[in-house]
């Protein structure tokens, strides 16, 4: 898969995965990723790719002519590429929409700086997308992040062939607690059923601890779950819980 990214700062991508598991996938040739500087594609002497806001304001606002050169040349190469704004005005960056965007081949993410980016550049592209609700000096970082959500999600990139299957937000709820050696670490012991060897029974609990995990810390989450009558069955219990240690 290939990861185009035009920035005013291409330095950042020099090796922003190297030594990681995206980095191996780089030298495997699993993923491919190359910055471009927006610069290359605005004109004059200096290059100028930001200009005043009409109608006056604080801040520059980035020139609509240079992402449109930019973006022209490579769709016309990878036709295919779907354009996404890192803008704080898009849509919060979601694991479905890290699936989506991993079945494609080719993702161009285009950065903002300054003010962000004359209106028009938003009918240049497929999707907006925001990684939440702060402001950042720009749309690198974003950038790399949703890089890394869909590039996980290659086939080949992780080492086990579920282990994106599992995550977190993956069927719309929160992992469930992991635990490795020591068997007790700092008073606390691995809940035994981990070492039972009951496959059954370690689902069981793994699902239950999922369900409590999400209700605790994210419970908008499990409005628009898909969750089976056992699941509702469980959290019937793990609510009596809550409010009898509420009480």
């Amino acid at each position: 898969m290939k990861f185009d990214v035009l920035t005013l700062f291409p330095a950042m991508f020099e090796s922003p995965f190297s030594g990681s598991i995206l980095g191996k996938a780089v030298e495997k040739g699993l993923i491919q990723v190359e910055a471009h500087n927006l610069r290359e594609w605005a004109e004059g002497r200096h290059q100028v790719t930001d200009d005043a806001p009409y109608g006056g304001g604080d801040g520059m606002v980035m020139k609509p002519e240079p992402v449109t050169r930019a973006l022209g040349d490579l769709k016309r190469s990878r036709p295919e590429a779907k354009t996404l704004l890192m803008t704080p005005q898009g849509m919060p960056f979601r694991q479905r929409d890290a699936v989506a965007l991993s079945g494609g081949s080719s993702l161009i993410l285009v950065c903002g700086r300054y003010e962000g980016f004359d209106e028009r550049v938003r009918d240049l592209v497929d999707a907006e997308y925001s990684i939440g609700d702060f402001v950042l000096t720009g749309g690198e970082l974003p950038a790399m992040v949703v890089i890394d959500a869909v590039a996980r999600l290659v086939p080949g990139v992780l080492g086990g062939c579920c282990s994106a299957e599992a995550d977190s937000f993956s069927d719309g709820l929160l992992e469930h607690p992991h635990y490795t050696r020591p068997v007790e670490f700092n008073g606390r012991r691995v809940p035994d059923v981990l070492l039972s060897g009951n496959h059954g029974e370690i689902a069981r609990w793994r699902r239950r601890e999922q369900l409590r995990r999400t209700l605790q810390r994210r419970p908008e989450l499990l409005d628009a779950a898909p969750l089976s009558e056992a699941d509702r069955e469980i959290l019937k219990a793990l609510r009596r819980e809550q409010t009898q240690g509420e009480s």
